[in-house]
């Protein structure tokens, strides 16, 4: 079983209003994320402080579970709240989310034993375009946020990582639009131009 886990928990600070809620296309855009990828998931759920804002939304909201934890925390949540053994963890302002991206991986983290297949850009790590084995990565998650290490990443020495280059993402996303970020109103006209 799969769990989509869309993390709405930023603080949208460059855009002064939460951009999950911000009109793309004619719907919000976490709707956008939503759609996107509902296709590959069993279950839907978001991890929100603000769940009267997203109840629209019909799926499970959930709250931090460990509160003022930045986005370890939300994927902690994610983790937590999930049904499904494998968890697809994708952030709420990735209008171009890779649907193809999370079939492969459904399939890599079987046949590689991971417990983590995650993008690495030159930028690093993707953590909110990844797909996470449950049971292997809550521990070393709570055992990072229990020593204050607030880094998404912090945890990976303890997991099995599999990560996938800017060479092999561009099989699914050639123009590379995947872990774009919807941070200011004009990210969002061209996003909706493209």
């Amino acid at each position: 079983m799969l769990t989509l886990a869309i993390q709405a928990g930023g603080k949208s600070s460059r855009m002064g209003q939460d951009k999950a809620l911000m009109p793309f296309r004619g719907i919000p855009l976490i709707q956008v994320v939503m759609e996107r990828l509902a296709p590959i998931a069993d279950e839907i759920i978001i991890t929100t402080n603000a769940p009267d804002a997203y109840r629209f939304l019909g799926v499970p909201l959930y709250r931090d579970l460990r509160p003022n934890r930045g986005a370890l925390g939300g994927l902690y949540t994610a983790l937590k709240s999930a049904k499904g053994e494998f968890v697809a963890v994708v952030a709420c302002d990735l209008p171009f989310a890779s649907k193809e991206f999370f079939l492969t991986a459904s399939k890599l983290i079987v046949t590689r034993g991971a417990d983590i297949v995650i993008p690495k850009t030159e930028f690093g790590y993707e953590p909110l375009h990844a797909l996470y084995r449950r049971d292997a990565c809550i521990p070393p998650i709570e055992a990072a946020l229990d020593a204050n290490q607030w880094k998404v990443i912090s945890w990976f020495e303890k997991v099995k990582v599999y990560a996938l280059s800017k060479e092999e993402m561009a099989l699914f996303d050639p123009e590379g639009l995947s872990f774009w970020n919807l941070n200011t109103l004009e990210d969002f006209a061209k996003a909706e131009a493209i």
